[in-house]
């Protein structure tokens, strides 16, 4: 069909918004196919005609009333029963898009992207309120972290709330808290490296990290999914700390969630 997408980008709204460079006019018919990758259940949306003979076309489809479920869906269009796949030169990548994004308190998380081998798709996940990391480090005998709270309705302004940091091992049921700071949806928490290995001193193991925040009702876990980086636990690795010849580093789970390994 001579089409390729330009720019793609799912609105504050929802809406999925395409700028396409076509070589000839859409017919009318056509329709924009988005098909689960995993399922193989599909939404079809029909375009009907842009107009005249451009070189570009123009379309903002709602995502919402699809009822499209969790997982990753690829687009195609469709034309008297042929179909082919909706090629894209747009990276589909803003972290200041994606941070605003954020912002609203949401149930599903939509995003356009472009895969691999040059093809638009779309990735939907869960939107449940969450603390997304951004920086990690040691620093005089304490971890810290930065971040933004993510779809918890919080206002980007700076308005503090109350905050503290709780570090749990599940195995033992060890717990730990520290404090946290929280000005409108960005935080910083610290936690002493001593008071963790005084919390369990005799294993070695895995520690939990979350947020309770005032206003926010449930445990904000820490975590790092606004990006472009699948698989943090294999890819992402950071600065270790050693005390009292005790190696400590965080690492990330299959489901990019923060941990702090003790002993490992």
């Amino acid at each position: 069909m001579g089409v390729v997408v330009t720019d793609a980008e799912v609105t504050l709204a929802d809406v999925l918004s395409l700028r396409l460079a076509i070589e000839e006019p859409l017919e009318d018919g056509t329709e924009l196919v988005l098909r689960h990758r995993t399922t193989g259940v599909e939404r079809d949306v029909l375009l009907g005609s842009p107009g005249a003979r451009a070189r570009e076309a123009t379309l903002a489809v709602s995502l919402a009333p699809l009822e499209l479920s969790t997982g990753r869906w690829d687009a195609y269009l469709r034309r008297e029963g042929r179909r082919s796949r909706l090629r894209s030169v747009d990276p589909g990548f803003s972290l200041d898009h994606l941070d605003a994004y954020a912002l609203c308190r949401r149930t599903l998380a939509y995003r356009s992207y472009r895969t691999r081998n040059g093809f638009l798709a779309l990735k939907i996940s869960d939107a449940e309120p969450v603390a997304e990391v951004r920086s990690i480090w040691f620093r005089e005998g304490r971890f810290e972290v930065m971040g933004l709270l993510a779809y918890t309705g919080l206002e980007d302004d700076d308005s503090r709330h109350e905050a503290v940091m709780t570090l749990e091992r599940r195995q033992t049921g060890a717990h730990l808290k520290s404090t946290a700071t929280v000005q409108g949806v960005r935080f910083h928490a610290a936690v002493s490296l001593v008071d963790v290995l005084a919390a369990e001193p005799d294993g070695a193991g895995m520690w939990e990290p979350a947020l309770q925040v005032e206003g926010v009702p449930t445990a904000l876990r820490l975590g790092s999914r606004l990006d472009d980086v699948d698989g943090k636990r294999r890819r992402l690795h950071y600065p270790s700390a050693r005390v009292d010849g005790v190696l400590i580093k965080p690492c990330y789970t299959a489901d990019d969630e923060l941990r702090i390994e003790v002993g490992g």
